[in-house]
């Protein structure tokens, strides 16, 4: 019953107007920035205080609301991302912004690695960037299994390749830099596997943070890039940001590699810090949400 309410749901979003779904996210992130008992709200208090301690009191609760109020757009416009025909939901993008590394970095015939942050609406990121290169991406079942052929159909429509999150997906990543192609990473996603990443810092407090972004680099030579969709006022559309990540996070010294991969998010934060997903339990090895 939930996956056919979410299904349901999800066409009805395609359908609206961004304007309008947009409408419903500012209703609802209000709603939950007055709930402070909810887990959603909590997280994100915790995380906003956590990264901003020189805000007052009163900006970090503005950042809070406006947080969850992106949240909610990020969650709602999936709709209109994953169900619509392809062509209309490319031309969501309005501008784009730093495309030339890219082709520079294929030029080099190494391969891609894109990072694509859970910011802005990283499902766009996603889908422009799969409908441009031949890209394939890790991806980890939804807990509703019903959901399962949903979200590939929408992620690989545009011509994307997704791959489970384990070593038989790891080494096809391998496999498709080596051959000049691009992969894609949620470089913020907490690993599961306590072989697979170390504690560094993101925005001062200590993070853990996959390591498999450095060694996907340093065996391959691939180059790797940052892409977010960010999203515009007046719900006008996304402008996608392309830039070359921190020389260091190709450094052998798996710290200094890290380090310099959540600099690297941080710097896609630091643009438009209420549309990065601060509900996500980034720090949920180090504190205590």
């Amino acid at each position: 019953m939930r996956v056919l309410f979410i299904k349901l749901l999800l066409h009805l979003f395609a359908l609206l107007p961004l304007a309008i779904t947009h409408t419903i996210a500012n209703i609802l992130g209000r709603l939950l920035a007055r709930s402070s008992s909810l887990r959603i709200t909590n997280v994100t208090r915790t995380n906003i205080s956590l990264c901003f301690p020189q805000l007052s009191a009163a900006e970090q609760a503005d950042l809070v609301k406006h947080s969850l109020i992106e949240t909610c757009k990020t969650f709602i416009e999936i709709g209109k991302i994953w169900l619509s025909p392809l062509d209309k939901a490319l031309a969501l993008v309005c501008e784009v912004k730093g495309e030339e590394c890219v082709q520079q970095a294929f030029e080099q015939g190494k391969g891609v690695i894109f990072l694509t942050p859970h910011f802005g609406a990283w499902e766009m990121a996603a889908l422009y960037a799969t409908s441009r290169y031949t890209m394939s991406a890790l991806y980890r079942p939804p807990k509703l299994h019903g959901l399962n052929d949903l979200i590939h159909t929408a992620r690989e429509r545009a011509g994307g390749n997704l791959m489970p999150v384990n070593r038989a997906g790891v080494r096809a990543l391998y496999q498709q830099l080596r051959q000049g192609k691009a992969a894609g990473i949620l470089p913020d996603q907490v690993p599961t596997d306590n072989n697979a990443g170390i504690f560094v810092p993101f925005f001062g407090v200590k993070a853990f943070t996959t390591v498999l972004v450095s060694r996907l680099a340093n065996k391959t030579g691939a180059s790797i890039i940052f892409t977010y969709a960010e999203r515009l006022p007046n719900s006008k559309g996304f402008k996608i940001h392309f830039f070359p990540a921190p020389t260091e996070i190709t450094s052998s010294n798996l710290e200094e590699a890290c380090t310099a991969l959540n600099k690297g998010i941080e710097h896609c934060v630091e643009n438009c810090p209420a549309q990065y997903l601060w509900s996500y339990k980034r720090f949920k090895m180090s504190v205590n949400y």
